[in-house]
């Protein structure tokens, strides 16, 4: 069985990083994609859930308008409000053996074109690790 989401999208608000009480640390924040349809561009927004090292990685590197290549498990959460209705919300986690996370903003800009700070890249060509043409 497979379960896995391979996004290329921009990061819709800086990271929100969180220390657990095992020492470790989790970061959240969207990711828009977008696809274009008989002209009409149509956008999808992705709750992303980075675990580990990796986490750490987002937490100090990414920021709103960032440009990413992710891949991770699909998963859905549940829980029960303050009413007791059952709520769910499906994310995108990244962090285990099968997952992937790389910045491909060129470092110093976001999307936009506005120079930020010292993000740093997969690779000096971050295409070349990508199993497809942009």
């Amino acid at each position: 069985m497979i379960n896995k989401a391979i996004l290329i999208g921009n990061v819709g608000e800086d990271p929100e990083a969180r220390n657990l009480t095992n020492g470790g640390v989790v970061t959240n924040f969207t990711l828009a994609t977008s696809i274009k349809i008989k002209g009409e561009e149509r956008t999808e927004w992705h709750r992303i859930t980075v675990w580990g090292q990796t986490a750490e990685f987002a937490r100090d590197y990414v920021k709103k308008g960032s440009k990413l290549y992710i891949e991770g498990e699909i998963k859905t959460r549940k829980w029960q409000d303050k009413d007791g209705n059952d709520r769910y919300r499906t994310e995108i986690n990244v962090g285990n053996f099968n997952s992937n996370l790389k910045i491909l903003t060129p470092k110093g800009e976001t999307e936009s074109g506005a120079t930020g700070g010292n993000v740093e890249t997969a690779s000096e060509d971050p295409n070349d690790e990508i199993p497809f043409d942009l």
